[in-house]
This record gives structure tokens, sequence and C-alpha cells, in this order.
């Protein structure tokens, strides 16, 4: 039986094993074939041309849809990132593959120089990474893992080879990137909240001077269209940053950019719940981390809520005030389910009005406001829908008993994702792929809806993550 077969077999006298409904066995099969193409023996590429290293969301994401296919696998995958922790807590945006040549991805480990500039913030020496960090969802992905297959969870000791490094990743966000003061974190470059290039960051990097065009070779441009790509000026902004923070010795604080960004604090409060059921699988009380979530979502609330925009919007720490572009991280946050009602319903209304236009004018979540000067919907982060978002606010809706919302969500999810080749993102208005073809996440998250029991109004991070009981089932 070759390994694709082998990830699709079904293990039918599991209870937590979902088949997959007749209708989308094609569907399941080719997801299962991207994942196991991707997969390079102890984590999964996001791309094999475009990303041929082991991205940090990434492999959160697709860990959540690996445990339908083999929880061995995804407990391996989120052990493989957690392995290359720094000791200050940080968990990279990029474990670099040493057997990848440097010219496949810039920036590349030579940039990067992680072994020797961040040796002062406890960078590992036995394997190179980068220097900045992603969302993190990584305590969430956990949980869901652990869910998949407690007995085998259980007897690995996953959930407790994995706490102490994840409790250490939240300590690392909430003491050392609190810039602002009010509790939320902050992101000190555009590519560690993961939607890079959106319009949102255009007035932050404006007080950035980019770096030469000649001192950097763009790698992305060989596998990918330049107009679907961020700009030459803002790839030099981005290197500009990437080196300051760099030469400071990744040091926090210090640099031009510095942003509160509503998803990374939502998913942030998501995995701070998670690590609670977590703890509760341990024996440990979770109390202090659920009251740690309501703490943080009042701070959200306070700091970032924006009731003219009818939506969460960004902090500019350096520039002063609110971001005033629409961005689909300001809608994240209706995955908490802490949220008052009023602004859940204002949330609602705002995912489905003229603004993002879902079951009307669009079918997945733009990534940008369609009314905004600066959509593309084509570019990215500038106006295409991307999965990993979609895959948020359809849990988020279900959370809020949005069910018949979240249902149309879940099938346009379903039906673009292998109708683009489990393509990295789509054009919000036609479905039309865009960047590349095969993408881990997509064909992750798809299999998760997949295998999601229809018509069920589960938590968005599976029984018990979200209550304060600490019971919960074992079923995700």
């Amino acid at each position: 039986m070759d390994r694709t077969a082998q990830l699709t077999a079904r293990v039918t006298e599991r209870e937590i094993a979902y088949d997959p409904p007749a209708a989308y066995t094609s569907l399941h099969v080719r997801a299962a074939g991207v994942l196991e193409a991707n997969w390079t023996g102890s984590s999964t590429v996001p791309s094999r041309s475009l990303y041929p290293h082991q991205w940090s969301w990434d492999s959160a994401f697709i860990a959540i849809g690996l445990r339908h296919l083999s929880p061995l696998r995804a407990q391996t995958e989120l052990e493989t990132l957690l392995a290359a922790q720094w000791g200050d807590g940080r968990v990279p945006h990029i474990v670099f593959n040493p057997s990848v040549p440097l010219d496949a991805y810039f920036p590349s480990p030579d940039f990067w120089r992680s072994s020797t500039a961040g040796r002062a913030a406890g960078a590992p020496r036995t394997v190179q990474t980068s220097g900045i960090v992603q969302p993190p969802v990584h305590a969430l992905a956990a949980w869901l893992v652990h869910c998949a297959d407690p007995g085998l969870s259980r007897a690995r000791g996953f959930l407790a080879g994995v706490y102490p490094r994840l409790a250490a990743w939240h300590r690392y966000l909430l003491h050392r990137r609190d810039l602002g003061g009010g509790g939320l974190v902050s992101v000190v470059h555009p590519w560690e909240q993961g939607m890079d290039n959106s319009p949102c960051w255009d007035a932050p990097l404006a007080r950035v001077a980019p770096a030469p065009a000649r001192s950097f070779r763009r790698a992305d441009l060989d596998h990918g269209a330049a107009e679907d790509r961020p700009t030459d000026l803002d790839y030099g902004r981005y290197v500009r940053l990437a080196t300051d923070y760099r030469d400071a010795g990744y040091a926090d604080g210090k640099g031009k950019f510095a942003v509160e960004d509503p998803a990374f604090n939502a998913l942030l409060i998501a995995s701070e719940h998670a690590l609670a059921r977590i703890a509760g699988e341990l024996g440990a009380p979770g109390t202090a981390r659920h009251a740690r979530a309501e703490r943080l979502t009042a701070a959200l609330v306070d700091r970032l809520w924006d009731p003219a925009s009818g939506m969460f919007l960004c902090r500019d720490l350096r520039g002063g005030g609110l971001i005033p572009g629409r961005s689909v991280s300001g809608l994240v946050p209706l995955l908490l389910p802490g949220l008052p009602r009023d602004l859940v319903a204002t949330l609602v209304r705002t995912l489905g009005g003229p603004h993002f236009g879902l079951g009307t004018d669009t079918r997945l979540v733009p990534s940008y406001d369609l009314l905004g000067e600066a959509f593309d919907p084509h570019r990215y982060w500038r106006g295409p829908a991307w999965f990993n978002t979609s895959w948020l606010l359809e849990r988020g809706l279900r959370t809020h008993g949005e069910r018949e919302r979240a249902g149309a969500l879940r099938e346009a999810v379903l039906s673009l994702a292998e109708a683009a080749d489990f393509a990295e993102y789509v054009d919000p208005y036609t479905g039309e792929a865009c960047g590349a073809t095969g993408f881990g996440w997509t064909a992750a998250l798809a299999l998760d809806l997949l295998h999601q029991p229809v018509g069920h109004g589960v938590s968005p991070t599976g029984p018990g993550t979200f209550d304060r009981s600490d019971k919960g089932g074992d079923r995700a």
C-alpha cells in the first residue's frame, strides 16, 4: 500500500475517526495526497516550490488537518516546530531545512544568522531559524491534535512534552511584546502577523526606508506572478525591518514598526483557553489561564474595537491611534465566545455587508475591504481570500449560533479548495487560484471541515476548550 493510501485508510473501529461523506471522497483523497507530497519526514512544507521550509503557523493549521489522517504525524509536526524554540520562549516563524539550497528562498538562513545574532535571546545552535514569530495558533492545534487520539497522546506523553514549551511561548509574548502597555501583544514586522502585505501596514511601513534593491534577491518571483506578490518597494521595507531587528540582537521594543493586531491577539486568547484545557488534562488547574484569556478579551475590545467601522482595527504604536483600513484580521475575534453579544452581532453584519460581501458578492472572506482604495483581488493579502481565515471565521460563526452562515462558508471552502487545486489563495469573487497550488494548510483545513460533524454547534477549538468547567470530552 502506498503512503497516500495509508493516510486515507480509515480506522473504522475508533469513534473519533470520521469517515468522509461519499460525496467528498475525492476531496479527502486529493487533500491527503497534498499533505503526503509536502511531508519531509518530520514536518510539512507549505509548498514544495515557493515555501520549502517549515513555517510556524502553517504547521499549526496543518497539524489540525493531519489529525484526521495520522494523529502521530500531527503530533510530530508540532514537536518538530517546538524543538526549534528559542531560550527566551519565542517560536520562530521559519525553521530551515539544511538540505534546501540557500538560494531557494529569501530571506535565507545566512540572512537571519540566528545562531549568532540571536545568541543573547537563546537561539538554538543546532538548527537555523528566522528571528521573528507568527500568530500563536499552536496551543489550540495541540489540544485538537490530542483530542483526535487521546490514547496515543497519553501514551506518548505528547501534551506533557509540549505544554512547558507552549507556556514559555505565551510568556514571551505577554511579557516581552506588550509594547503598548495595555495588555495586548504587538508585532514588530508585517511577516509576524501572517497577513504580510495587508494595506493596514502601508502607513506604518511608510516610515521605514527600504533596503537597496541590489542588496537582496527575491526568490518568490521565481515561483509566483509579480502582480500577485508584494511590490519591490514593500519588500525592501520588509528587508530593512528584519535587518535592523537582527542587528539589534532580536531585542524587542526598539524598532520603527510596532502594531497591535486583532487576529494575532485573538489567536493568543484562543490558545490561552486551549492551554487551560491542556493543563486540566495534565492534572493542573486551568482557572488562571481562563481568567487571563478573559482579561485579554477585555483589552482587545478596549483598545482595538471601532464602532464606526463595525469591527476591530489595528493600532499603530509608533504613529499613534487606530489604522483605519478594514482587514479580515478585524473579523477574526469572532472566534472568541467571550465577546459581548452586541459586538458579535455587529461583526456578523460587517462580514455580510458591502465591505466583505460574504454570501452575496463573495463566497470566501476577502482579506481586505472590497470598497477600499487599496483592494486588489489577486495581490497577496490585499484582497484575495485565504482558506485559513475562512476556517477561523467558520468556527466563529458556529460558536455564536450562526449555523446557516457557517454551513454556507464550510461548503464554499470545500468546493473552492478542490476546484482551485488547493491553492494558496483565491480571487474572492471568482474563486480563481492565485499563488502556489498544492498548498499545505488549504488541504489540511479542507480536511478538517470535511470531517466536522455537520449541524453540530461545537466550539471552534473542540469541546470544553472555552468553558470554565475543566470538563470536556475527548472528541474534537
